[in-house]
């Protein structure tokens, strides 16, 4: 991937599988919710499989899960005081190698576990929380890391844009996508919810008046155009918040409620079965830091279309894998899709998990850690030996 990104290469699993202890600092991981919360247990999970100890500290974890083999993870500590003596006292007490930071908003205090413990730092970096320029206190911890990771090319710019950090050290490591999420029926889903001869569109994501940014509502105003031309639609719209009501309002006086269906949030099962059931997943958001959804849909088989805009290129594929817009063009592209039909939905999966499938994502972190344990302290200061 050149300097956008770490070269995935294979790496000899012999020369980068020692045992390296790390500490995770995480809004939430393992028992989270949310496209943060899946890619801090993907890549933890994915140390702990190169063979590395891993402690996670997480924030919030409101869900009972079971850890994989090699993470443990302590009591979630929400409180920012308490949070904060937790990690420092874990950092005193592992001794870490390596610790990581999966949120820009820990920085300082990753950067401070980091110093106490002789560690080095990885830095995560998202979505909108890393865009703007942050306080310099953020920026100084962000500095300091061995390394920073972004899960897209559009997150890394921006990140270079306010941190005098070399570009060799931002890198891009793209979300992965779970095997659970593969080609199946989805006829009974269709018969529940009355779809039957509909083409089915399908939004998943958080209605939240912070993140209207998504683009529900761009849909909906698609919607009238699709109608009048004569195409069978139905529009489905998986996930709950507090713009609900607003959406809801928004359907209505489009006059087109009879053709929206709010699901709620669904479980795991519900929504792999949902994104098997749409014909077209949907979500022109123009705030994505990747956008881990578009990979979910096309690895069930279900073609995605997203604007041409921040992450959202990336996890597309730029247009590769499936369909990047300009955001005037959304109902016309809307309109075409719903006249072809559908691809061979296991060779859109197929491609979907040769390019961000488990294998290719544990290689790339992988490379990640081996990179960072050549490195130095971003003060350029060698690290003490452990151990």
């Amino acid at each position: 991937m050149g300097r956008t990104g770490l070269k995935v290469t294979h790496v000899p699993k012999d020369a980068i599988d020692v045992t390296t202890k790390i500490l995770a600092l995480v809004p939430d991981a393992f028992g989270g919710r949310g496209g943060i919360a899946q890619y801090n247990r993907d890549f933890l999970s994915a140390l702990a499989s190169c063979g590395h100890q891993v402690v996670a500290v997480p924030r919030y974890a409101p869900d009972l899960v079971q850890l994989p083999n090699g993470v443990a993870q302590r009591r979630a500590r929400a409180g920012h005081f308490i949070y904060s003596l937790t990690v420092l006292r874990e950092a005193l007490r592992l001794q870490p190698d390596i610790v990581f930071c999966g949120h820009l908003f820990m920085a300082p205090l990753a950067w401070l576990a980091a110093k106490s413990a002789g560690a080095r730092l990885v830095m995560q970096t998202h979505g909108i929380d890393a865009w703007p320029r942050p306080s310099k206190l953020v920026r100084r911890a962000c500095e300091q890391a061995s390394i920073i990771l972004s899960v897209s090319r559009y997150t890394r710019a921006r990140v270079l844009s306010w941190a005098a950090v070399p570009a060799e050290r931002a890198v891009v490591l793209s979300n992965t996508v779970s095997d659970c999420f593969a080609p199946g029926e989805g006829a009974a889903l269709r018969r529940e919810w009355n779809l039957e001869g509909k083409t089915v569109l399908l939004t998943v994501g958080r209605m939240s008046a912070n993140e209207r940014y998504k683009g529900h509502d761009r849909v909906i105003a698609a919607l009238p155009g699709l109608i009048a031309a004569g195409l069978g639609v139905a529009y489905v719209v998986a996930g709950d918040g507090d713009d609900r009501p607003r959406l809801e309002d928004l359907a209505r006086k489009a006059n087109v409620s009879s053709y929206v269906r709010f699901v709620g949030s669904l479980s795991l099962l519900a929504l792999i079965e949902a994104y098997r059931t749409a014909d077209i997943f949907v979500m022109p958001s123009t705030g994505e830091g990747f956008g881990i959804v578009f990979l979910e849909a096309m690895a069930c088989g279900t073609p995605a279309l997203g604007l041409d805009a921040a992450g959202a290129r990336d996890a597309l594929c730029d247009g590769n894998l499936g369909y990047a817009v300009k955001e005037e063009d959304l109902g016309a592209t809307l309109a075409r899709l719903i006249s072809t039909a559908n691809p061979d939905p296991h060779v859109l999966s197929n491609a979907v998990r040769e390019r961000f499938g488990r294998d290719r994502f544990v290689n790339a972190v992988r490379s990640a850690i081996s990179r960072t344990l050549e490195m130095q302290h971003g003060d350029g200061h060698a690290i003490r030996a452990k151990g």
